[in-house]
């Protein structure tokens, strides 16, 4: 019988499950690059493909000129020179395979739209059906909040959220006390106090002195797609008495906990992945865990700060 596996370990394991793009057994080899404008904002898996190759007015596919049958890349048609075009086009194919129940992905249809673009700060190319990102490849921007308290008697204790048991994704588990996609031309704060107040009833008065502390990135990928994310975090320290309060049914309830009881409850399938990596991120930061005791720390941050460069 094999040993159980140390908390180190099953830690390094949701961190591998975030990055599980970079993991054998994942379409990496097969995508292809996906381009606007001459510039590479994603990647197109092969399932996604067949159906793109049936739209020429919209999408070009480049080929090999001695293979035709090879691929190289795909381009958003060069004629939709315009981001409002680009958009609307877009949405019109996505619409139609959302009708034809094609992918598992737009089953989760938002009625959001994220910007697509090269990075964070360079011009927006497009936007895009948040739920519909993940067939492209395209990198998404969210906000993550680590809401946590002095308690009189426990000391430093974080704030977690259950998901909603009806959620699209992740139902049922552990989360941030706040956190969201960040929507087309919505500013990073502004996002932030929204969904600090929706989801968890924490008001403006107290959600605007949340602290930018830095960010993650990771590339994992499922039957949804995949899923290049990189999210800003905050840290938020909340008053002792303060309870967050279920609002807009994306939680369904929240809890208190000490630094050794998150610190447990990271490690395990309880918690969502991606979320379980911005508590990671708190708890070094905060010194809670540090390279001297723990054998993982160097691939611990490396796990958190992937980059899609080295995938286009």
């Amino acid at each position: 019988m094999a040993a159980p596996m140390s908390w180190s370990e099953r830690m390094l394991a949701v961190i591998k499950w975030c990055n599980s793009f970079y993991e054998r057994g994942s379409s990496r080899s097969r995508c292809k690059p996906f381009l606007i404008a001459g510039q590479k904002v994603g990647l197109i898996r092969p399932d996604v493909l067949v159906h793109l190759e049936k739209h020429p007015s919209i999408f070009t596919i480049k080929r090999d000129s001695e293979d035709t049958s090879n691929i190289i890349q795909v381009s958003l048609s060069p004629s939709l020179s315009a981001p409002e075009e680009r958009t609307s086009k877009v949405d019109q194919f996505l619409q139609s395979l959302r009708q034809q129940d094609v992918f598992v992905a737009l089953k989760g249809w938002r009625d959001e739209k994220y910007a697509v673009n090269v990075s964070y700060h360079t011009e927006r190319l497009t936007d895009m059906e948040r739920s519909a990102t993940g067939l492209f490849g395209t990198r998404q921007y969210g906000v993550h909040i680590n809401g946590y308290c002095t308690h009189p008697t426990k000391g430093v204790c974080m704030w977690i959220g259950r998901r909603s048991p009806n959620k699209q994704t992740f139902p049922n588990q552990l989360d941030n006390v706040a956190a969201g996609g960040l929507p087309a031309g919505m500013p990073i704060m502004e996002c932030l106090m929204k969904e600090c107040e929706e989801e968890a009833s924490i008001p403006p008065s107290i959600s605007k002195h949340a602290k930018p502390v830095g960010s993650i990135s990771y590339f994992y990928e499922d039957d949804r797609g995949l899923f290049p994310e990189t999210q800003f975090l905050f840290d938020l320290e909340l008053p002792p008495d303060f309870i967050p309060q279920v609002c807009d049914g994306e939680a369904s309830e929240f809890y208190l906990y000490t630094v050794e009881e998150v610190k447990e409850k990271i490690a395990s399938t309880e918690f969502k992945p991606n979320c379980a990596l911005v508590v990671l991120d708190f708890l070094i930061r905060h010194g809670y865990i540090s390279p001297d005791k723990e054998p993982y720390f160097l691939l611990f941050l490396e796990g958190m700060h992937e980059n899609l460069s080295r995938t286009l």
